[in-house]
């Protein structure tokens, strides 16, 4: 955490607890996650909160831009609280997750459109709904610290909260490895997805902090220069080759086998893990994928709450939250034993289509 952090007077949103914390320093609205028991994960009150304090600042001139971090020492945010939305769906209330995701959603496409800079300090941990809160701002900084993940596939999901905006969009097949394995991913991967702008040390907190008061609407490039760019692997660049040769297509069940056949230990360890998630899961998230190349952000969110309806109604969705979340034994059950058998019919019917 930043130093001067500790002088600032951190409070909750009047009528909201303390899920989230916010603080006026100098020209920066403050917002702090403020669950890190559970790596500021996404609960219902921490949405209520962030909806209601994101907005009143946006109209408040007073604020010049926003920043957002996350409490304690392990990263921004783990994501959404699916524990609770498997809690939901069992005891037959499928209603309130779906409301739940809506909610987020919307907080999600209020920081995508922003009237003023937003700026995310992605350091640690941020996955899922992590990367809604913070990859659709104006300014996302990432640090060598950086796991950057949307690993939804493997609680029998799909990545959600526009992630396939970008991912979509990626250079090559990167952001179709990443929506398909859920594997996380660095600091210099994330901006090679354009899920960040730049990469800093994860001590340089403090000289950010003041860049930004001295000057909120500081672009990545000059901030870079201010603080020191950063310059890690990216293991995504240099796996390019067999990526883009192996994830070409819409045919989840060739890219798997197309995985298995090649060459490259990292290409059949990719294989391993894709064979592992919900086969249901892999073959909607490829299909939302591509559907996702010709849409806004608001368009993949509306399109994100009609496949929440679904999955909120799926067996794996559930299976896969008990299996990594709730009992933790890693052995999911899935509906499918494989790609192969998911039928294109219930592909399309997560859609709404017959």
């Amino acid at each position: 955490m930043s130093k001067s952090d500790d002088l600032l007077p951190w409070a909750p949103a009047p009528g909201h607890g303390d899920e989230v914390l916010y603080a006026v320093d100098g020209p920066l609205g403050r917002v702090r996650l403020n669950r890190p028991r559970a790596i500021n994960a996404l609960d219902r009150p921490t949405i209520d909160s962030l909806l209601d304090r994101l907005g009143a600042w946006a109209a408040d001139d007073a604020i010049a831009a926003v920043v957002i971090d996350g409490a304690g020492e392990r990263g921004l945010c783990a994501g959404g609280d699916v524990r609770a939305l498997r809690t939901s769906i069992v005891e037959g209330r499928q209603d309130e997750a779906v409301d739940y995701w809506r909610a987020e959603y919307a907080v999600n496409a209020l920081v995508a459109s922003y009237p003023k800079p937003y700026v995310a300090w992605m350091d640690g941990i941020v996955m899922g709904g992590g990367v809604g809160v913070s990859a659709h701002g104006s300014l996302g900084i990432v640090t060598e610290r950086t796991q950057l993940a949307m690993p939804e596939t493997i609680i029998g999901f799909f990545p959600d909260v526009a992630g396939l905006w970008f991912l979509s969009r990626s250079p090559g097949e990167i952001g179709t490895h990443v929506a398909l394995t859920g594997t996380p991913v660095g600091g210099a991967d994330a901006l090679a997805l354009d899920m960040a702008d730049v990469l800093v040390a994860s001590s340089s907190k403090d000289a950010v902090l003041a860049a930004l008061r001295q000057d909120p609407t500081r672009p990545a490039s000059e901030l870079a220069q201010v603080v020191g760019q950063q310059h890690g692997d990216c293991w995504l660049e240099d796996n390019r080759s067999w990526i883009d040769e192996c994830y070409v297509g819409d045919d989840a069940a060739a890219i798997l086998e197309r995985l298995r056949a090649h060459a490259t230990p990292e290409a059949q360890e990719a294989a391993g893990t894709i064979a592992a998630r919900s086969p249901h899961s892999v073959a909607v998230t490829l299909e939302a994928l591509r559907r996702a190349r010709t849409m806004t952000v608001e368009q993949v969110l509306e399109q994100d709450l009609v496949l929440g309806r679904a999955f909120a109604t799926h067996p794996d969705f559930v299976e896969g939250v008990r299996a990594q979340l709730v009992d933790k034994d890693r052995s999911p059950r899935w509906m499918h034993g494989s790609l192969a058998e998911v039928p294109r019919e219930e592909v399309l019917a997560a859609f709404g289509e017959r």
